[in-house]
């Protein structure tokens, strides 16, 4: 396939160059480095992390090896009174909030308000509210720029009132903020990934930027559009390993599959009439991969067999040498933002803003 993208997604942590020029940035909510690989890629200088989980944390130290490094609720972490200055003289403060709530294959309005718990082992809390305890860490610290990941659901339903709150909450602290819902397929990842992104600039920074969106609304102008060509299934396709063969029961099921089937749970309500393997997806040859999650299977359909390790890499846009620990290997690619998702919106901030301060 011709190269027509900015980034690699098949790459070596051992292989890059990091230029570190680009600006500063400290990861929250940092899980195994997704965000944090993909500023580096694109030229930044990832100070370190917040995270709550110690697993994710201890992947996160021995692949990047970061100079700051806090294994703590952003609620406590938020209060400190230690933090080193160059904390305070960042160019972007990162993080994804969890919003299980809002997720599309959650509860939504439902959850609102409860605690809830992660794998691994975290406390119970009420997650829904760590997004403001990130916008409060963003008032403390004043980035320069403040970017949060969030899931598609945050602005469908009721769930706009929330997005709502989060306007006002950057305002207050001190920032212009907009949000862009992005599909990761159109960025130079094989892996259909859409997530919304709030992108907020300090008001003291945004005067030359900024442009009025409607009659009521005034904003830093950014091009967030993004129209790379897809990488298909079958331009990331591994033949070499073919050990992740299918059950006795999907076998027999994808032997009776059809051209148009999702899951095998289309194939078992066709040929048993019974609900079941709505989780094993089926990925097409030519169109990206589907959206990895920690819980799902991934079923190729024209060969017999789930997707391979390699594949699974190559459609997170994870290194090759990336140190899993005992992680689950599908579980963390799949809780991270591609690397080269980042490292494009990365790319943007800093040619459309940074370069011009």
């Amino acid at each position: 396939m011709k190269n027509n993208h900015k980034f690699p997604y098949r790459w070596n942590l051992k292989d890059a160059v990091f230029t570190k020029d680009k600006g500063k940035v400290f990861s929250c909510f940092a899980c195994g480095g997704g965000s944090t690989m993909g500023y580096k890629l694109a030229g930044f200088d990832v100070l370190g992390c917040n995270e709550i989980d110690p697993k994710m944390i201890e992947a996160y130290r021995i692949n990047h090896n970061p100079k700051y490094s806090y294994l703590e609720p952003i609620q406590t972490f938020k209060l400190r009174d230690d933090l080193p200055d160059e904390l305070y003289n960042l160019d972007i403060l990162d993080g994804s909030p969890p919003c299980s709530s809002f997720s599309m294959a959650g509860n939504r309005e439902k959850d609102w308000g409860k605690e809830k718990v992660f794998r691994e082992g975290q406390a119970e809390q009420v997650l829904d509210t760590l997004f403001f305890d990130f916008i409060d860490l963003a008032k403390k610290l004043q980035p320069k720029v403040v970017i949060a990941e969030n899931v598609k659901g945050l602005l469908l339903g009721e769930a706009k009132a929330y997005v709502l709150q989060i306007y006002r909450e950057f305002e207050q602290a001190g920032y212009y903020v907009q949000h862009f819902l992005l599909d990761a397929s159109k960025m130079g990842v094989p892996q259909r990934r859409e997530r919304v992104f709030f992108i907020a600039l300090r008001k003291d920074l945004a005067g030359q930027f900024l442009t009025s969106l409607d009659l009521f609304t005034v904003a830093p102008e950014i091009n967030m559009s993004f129209k790379e060509p897809p990488i298909n299934w079958c331009d990331i396709l591994d033949e070499s390993d073919t050990t992740e063969t299918l059950s006795k029961l999907d076998g027999e099921l994808w032997e009776k599959r059809v051209y148009g089937d999702s899951d095998l749970c289309d194939i078992s309500l066709r040929e048993r009439n019974i609900l079941s393997r709505f989780n094993a997806k089926f990925l097409y040859k030519h169109k990206p991969a589907n959206t990895i999650t920690g819980g799902e299977q991934c079923v190729l359909f024209d060969l017999k067999r789930n997707r391979n390790t390699t594949e699974l890499l190559k459609c997170g846009t994870f290194p090759d040498d990336y140190n899993f620990l005992t992680l689950k290997k599908e579980y963390l690619v799949g809780m991270s933002v591609p690397p080269v998702m980042t490292a494009q919106i990365a790319t943007r901030i800093y040619e459309q803003w940074f370069s011009k301060i």
